[in-house]
């Protein structure tokens, strides 16, 4: 069995709270780490805040090369790494390796991205009174960030929380979840070999109850969360004074038109509501399809979903594996079976063995069933009639969720419409609401968050302006 360390401010340490990693697949328990308890992360706290500094008088060179060598040493060691990530999260190989690649590209981002942080010249003359005045406005690292990632991007949703904070020059505690905290700690292994300043990263697994201390301590200044809304929202109430992102998740919808390629939608929409059985925030759940193509697309769409090959996550012709846990299948089963007593019409799917849940397919589903109207992070999906574009984004619209949507359109009049109307934080064109790009905008609405992501947009959260009048 592996020994993981957690990793305190530039030292790997283990704790009398043993950690044991169990492969969702296989049930066996592969690995262990160790949970922080409250002294190490009060010590994390005081590692940061020696670091400050020097972390804020770093110039962008030597940031921009530490993290490229980060991204040098995640692409040299990808196929180890994504076997680490698929062990512990039953992740298909092909989505691992494609996840590393991410995190890759995040590195290599945030090393542009340190080069150009925000600053500009303003005139202040435009009264009387700043006759012969400028004003410099710089942006400065705003302090110790907190990181806390969930288990469906083990490594890249951490990385998104630790480039930026480089970049930005400030120091980070990361929580990563307790069921996956491995392939974190594979990269911290990465980060000490640099010449980042030891007590400038922390990555410390930990209970909620402890790791709710970085929620509260008045010493850090700033909280980036990804999870549940129930556990944010409550984060933001807790936080105090801190800044507060938060990335929360939704039940994406996608808009197929009579207008649009539906070979495209197809193939598209299979990925967008299967991929990695569906336990990712931007999953595709809606779809809501024009009555003209209706019949066509619902057809060929529960034909593709039965050749979707499952399997051992290892493997690299696995395209569903296991969902994380038992507590969660479970969940998902309890959710498809209220979903058929209410009416809901069962297309193909429906049933569990273990964590496996086949991939499943409703219809005639409205908002009082848990499958259309919360997020359901899991295998499952709806197909519903509309009768035009504007009734697509009426029900997209109806929910108390906004993060990403896709649709599907060769109208630029559609596509414009879409785009003006549709409460959420991006628009996807032609391809499902999975669709993210690592450096782009990403964040939602309404019950879906709070601020920002993407590298760029995470630095500006890490930054405070200082004008200077001269």
């Amino acid at each position: 069995m592996n020994e993981y360390k957690i990793y305190l401010g530039g030292e790997f340490i283990s704790t009398s709270q043993k950690l044991n990693i169990t492969n969702p697949h296989s049930g066996e328990v592969f690995a262990h780490t160790y949970l922080a308890a409250e002294k190490e992360i009060d010590e994390a706290i005081k590692k940061a805040e020696a670091v400050k500094e020097e972390l804020k008088r770093m110039p962008a060179y030597q940031k921009q090369i530490i993290l490229l060598q980060i991204a040098d040493r995640l692409k040299h060691k990808r196929s180890y790494l994504a076997g680490v990530l698929s062990s512990e999260s039953a992740k298909p190989m092909r989505y691992a390796l494609a996840e590393i690649d991410r995190s890759v590209q995040t590195f290599i981002i945030a090393g542009e991205e340190c080069k150009r942080l925000p600053k500009e010249y303003i005139g202040l003359d435009w009264t009387p009174a700043g006759e012969n005045k400028e004003g410099l406005v710089k942006h400065f690292p705003i302090g110790i960030v907190a990181g806390i990632t969930p288990f469906n991007f083990p490594m890249n949703l951490a990385v998104h929380k630790i480039a930026p904070a480089i970049a930005a020059g400030c120091p980070i505690i990361l929580k990563p979840a307790s069921s996956t905290p491995l392939s974190t700690l594979e990269l911290a292994e990465i980060i000490d070999e640099t010449e980042l300043p030891k007590g400038a990263v922390s990555i410390l697994p930990a209970n909620r109850e402890v790791g709710n201390l970085l929620v509260t301590d008045k010493r850090i200044q700033l909280l980036s969360f990804t999870g549940s809304p129930e556990v944010g929202w409550k984060m933001k109430e807790q936080a105090g004074k801190k800044k507060v992102v938060l990335e929360l998740g939704g039940n994406a919808g996608v808009i197929v038109s009579n207008t649009a390629d539906i070979e495209l939608a197809l193939k598209k929409g299979v990925y967008g509501g299967f991929a990695y059985s569906g336990q990712i925030c931007i999953h595709a759940q809606r779809f809501f399809v024009h009555e003209e193509i209706f019949d066509e697309f619902t057809r060929r769409f529960i034909a593709l979903t039965k050749t979707l090959k499952q399997g051992n996550p290892i493997e690299k012709e696995t395209e569903i594996a296991g969902m994380i846990d038992l507590h969660n299948a479970e969940r998902i089963e309890a959710w498809i079976r209220e979903a058929v007593e209410a009416g809901a019409t069962l297309l193909v799917g429906g049933k569990r063995t273990g964590t496996y849940v086949e991939p499943t397919v409703f219809t005639n589903t409205n908002t009082r069933m848990k499958i259309n109207a919360e997020e359901v992070f899991g295998p499952v999906l709806c197909i519903e009639k509309i009768k035009n574009i504007q009734e697509g984004i009426t029900m997209i619209n109806d929910s108390r969720y906004g993060l990403q949507c896709g649709v599907f359109t060769n109208s630029i009049t559609e596509m414009n419409e879409c785009f003006e109307r549709l409460d959420v934080g991006a628009v996807i064109l032609n391809d499902v609401p999975t669709f993210r790009i690592d450096h782009m905008p990403y964040g939602g609405i309404k019950d879906s968050g709070l601020g920002r992501e993407g590298v760029k947009y995470a630095i500006q959260d890490m930054m405070e302006a200082k004008l200077l009048v001269k």
